[in-house]
């Protein structure tokens, strides 16, 4: 590539850390910008709420690359900045302090913020969520100080936290709308053991429950629910969800759809924009629609992917979506994506947190979870991708093997 186009990169995230990589890995020897509006380097989520948080793994573990890896590669990596505004007709990006950069190229990597509550005494002191790397740092010293946890909210972020705010001794309440954790991803079946899960680790569980305010004279105490009841604790963990940060693309005219509207090939609706990672509504020609994944392996690949396409590459982004979680000592990996499904098929092992759970629509497999049964991903690719109607019986028979029900030919 030319040395004089200039590529710039908003999100010094692991999506637009691994753009930043593969630009350079491809051979790009133009200028490289990372823009990112924390004061940290690129650093990965995931243990936020596992290890990092209950202090089992150390900072360093967290970071896409080692501290010289940017300036050993050309790669300006401005962190603590803020971009203010995109100019896509004119290629140009403003940061805060009114600089311009223009750019050949662009790739929005600006991930997802938590949702805040718009609830009464959702701003006391005492209420706490959790997206980086210092809120982790904060929320462990929290916990650690707190007579009781109340946890908002059973999906990925507050199952993950409240599992390690047990593992760290504390008394842990979560409360959710939803009849079982997870309900949503999962379902009722596959939910309820994460339900059962948290129950034998002594978590208070109030599901089926809502939240009219957070109650507190000067600070966070506890939660009332709708019922007019006070569930007590001196620290509440908000983990509701997030929203993609599509502001930027909203405000430069883009056009979104639950985040930013991008093709297979990652780009979006204006000339030389791409988007990637939590923030990127993707289209996926196997599932025929749009979908947007917040987690770690789509913002691992994603970035990859679109710095290919920044170079003109046309590499059209294919990979199932995989995400994985680990709770107290139950872990698990997803493959595919479900949406909706007509049925549930579970492959049992040798215990009743060791299992392969199926989700199938019209007998075809959109989805599969191996839980604490490892080295099956293969199998669960491939009949995702697959696509044939499968036989219920014999794929919850653990004596047949996954290779019998499909071709493993094609591998994500």
């Amino acid at each position: 590539m030319a040395s004089e186009q200039t590529f710039v990169i908003v999100g010094a995230s692991l999506a637009g850390a691994k753009a930043a990589e593969t630009l350079r890995t491809e051979g790009f020897d133009g200028r490289v910008v990372l823009i990112g509006e924390e004061t940290e380097r690129p650093y990965e989520r995931p243990m936020l709420s596992k290890e990092y948080l209950r202090g089992d793994k150390p900072a360093a573990k967290l970071y896409v690359h080692d501290e010289g890896f940017y300036a050993d590669n050309d790669i300006e990596l401005l962190t603590g900045t803020h971009v203010a505004s995109v100019d896509a007709g004119a290629h140009e990006v403003t940061l805060e302090d009114g600089r311009r950069m223009p750019y050949s190229r662009l790739l929005l990597s600006t991930g997802a913020a938590p949702r805040r509550l718009p609830l009464p005494g959702a701003d006391l002191p005492g209420v706490r969520y959790l997206r980086q790397m210092g809120e982790s740092d904060a929320l462990r010293a929290a916990i650690t100080a707190a007579s009781r946890v109340v946890v908002i909210g059973a999906g990925w972020i507050g199952s993950e936290v409240a599992a390690s705010a047990r593992q760290l001794g504390a008394e842990v309440a979560i409360v959710a709308p939803e009849d079982v954790p997870l309900v949503r991803v999962l379902g009722p079946e596959v939910g309820g053991v994460y339900r059962d899960l948290h129950a034998e680790h002594g978590v208070d569980l109030h599901l089926s429950t809502q939240i009219e305010a957070i109650v507190g004279n000067g600070a966070a105490q506890g939660v009332r629910t709708t019922d007019g009841s006070v569930i007590e604790g001196d620290l509440v963990v908000v983990g509701v969800g997030v929203s993609p940060r599509d502001e930027l693309a909203r405000d430069a005219g883009l056009t979104l759809e639950n985040g930013i509207v991008v093709d297979e090939f990652l780009r979006t609706s204006a000339p030389d924009v791409f988007a990637a990672g939590d923030v990127a509504a993707t289209w996926n020609p196997m599932y025929n629609r749009r979908i947007r994944m917040e987690h770690w392996a789509n913002a691992l690949n994603q970035g990859q992917t679109a710095a290919r396409n920044m170079l003109g590459q046309d590499t059209a982004y294919t990979k199932l979506p995989y995400f994985y979680s680990d709770q107290y000592d139950f872990g698990m990996e997803y493959n595919g994506y479900a949406a909706d499904w007509d049925r549930v098929v579970l492959r049992s092992g040798t215990s009743v947190r060791e299992f392969i759970a199926f989700w199938l629509k019209d007998g075809r497999v959109l989805a599969g979870m191996n839980a604490n049964v490892w080295d099956q991903s293969d199998g669960i690719k491939a009949l995702v991708r697959g696509g044939a109607v499968v036989d219920a019986d014999r794929l919850a028979d653990p004596s047949v093997p996954l290779t019998d029900l499909t071709d493993l030919t094609n591998l994500a």
